[in-house]
């Protein structure tokens, strides 16, 4: 794990628990997952890891107007946010962008990318 940090165990299992899942979860709802392997882990320090992992491009941070969502896949790849639930899902099929590499020939230095499209979900659709 390179996050620039000492390693600990509550960011290990962290990680863990958050590679072990494809819901993209909230800080909350991660930090109920991490509680059922230890106990007395505080919902501050999820936080605070996920917030360290983010930042060092271990894991993806999935900003929102509401509660952001976390990835355990750092590897850049689109997402399908639902409009109606929240939920997010990965999209894991090619989808034609500029690289990097043909945007900084442009001038640009590229730091990041996201790609996000928003719809209706499944389940939600059929509510509607």
């Amino acid at each position: 794990m390179k996050i620039g940090q000492r390693r600990s165990k509550q960011r290990e299992l962290i990680l863990e628990e958050l590679k072990g899942v494809t819901c993209h979860p909230t800080a909350d709802e991660l930090y109920e997952l991490v509680r059922k392997r230890i106990s007395n882990i505080s919902l501050g320090t999820v936080y605070r890891n996920l917030e360290l992992m983010a930042s060092t491009g271990v894991i993806l941070k999935i900003e929102s107007g509401g509660k952001n969502r976390f990835d355990g896949n750092a590897t850049p790849h689109p997402h399908m946010r639902c409009t109606e639930c929240g939920k997010v899902e990965d999209l894991m099929f090619p989808v034609n962008v500029p690289v990097p590499d043909q945007l900084e020939a442009s001038g640009y230095k590229v730091t990041g990318c996201t790609i996000e499209y928003y719809g209706i979900c499944p389940d939600c659709k059929n509510i509607c």
